[in-house]
């Protein structure tokens, strides 16, 4: 079966910056089940996953325009060191911040006595992300999964921090 809409498709995966870093894998975990189509994983994997089917391997270069965006720099933005919530600061610290849109992850970028500097930028955002993939399984999604937007059963949940919804 090939992948498109409406389908369940089951991937191993990892992800690389330019460096050859790896970012992400589910080598660590369970392999990711998305429903295709969903937006459940970013744009540029997505389209290169079309038309692939079970047993494929594919690697694609996906540029921040299809990954998780360009960096904006309205995103950055200096508070006073007392609103901060955390008493020792450390760059590349993560935290959970909540703004008018709910809570957002924001990462200290630079802090003196006075400031703290926060990007709430996606930490990818502005990279050119390398995925590797192994296509594991492709199926039917059930009117379930597809009314939800998201597998349910074993292989859809538990997974830490995959569900971008």
């Amino acid at each position: 079966m090939k992948i498109g809409k409406r389908t369940v498709v089951t991937i191993d995966y990892t992800l690389t910056d330019d460096a050859g870093e790896v970012l992400d894998s589910s080598k660590d975990s369970e392999p990711l089940a998305y429903v295709h189509g969903r937006g459940n994983i970013v744009p540029g994997l997505e389209l290169a996953l079309v038309g692939k089917e079970a047993g494929d391997k594919i690697s694609v270069k996906v540029s921040p325009e299809q990954g998780y965006g360009k960096k904006d720099k309205e995103l950055v933005q200096k508070m006073p060191r007392d609103k901060f919530p955390a008493k020792n600061v450390e760059v590349g610290m993560q935290f959970e911040a909540r703004g008018e849109d709910g809570a957002q992850v924001v990462t200290v970028v630079e802090f003196d006595d006075d400031s703290v500097t926060v990007d709430a930028n996606h930490p990818l955002a502005g990279m050119t992300l390398s995925f590797e993939v192994t296509i594991l399984n492709v199926r039917d999604a059930t009117l379930d999964e597809l009314e939800h937007g998201h597998v349910h059963g074993p292989e859809g949940h538990g997974h830490g921090g995959h569900h971008h919804h």
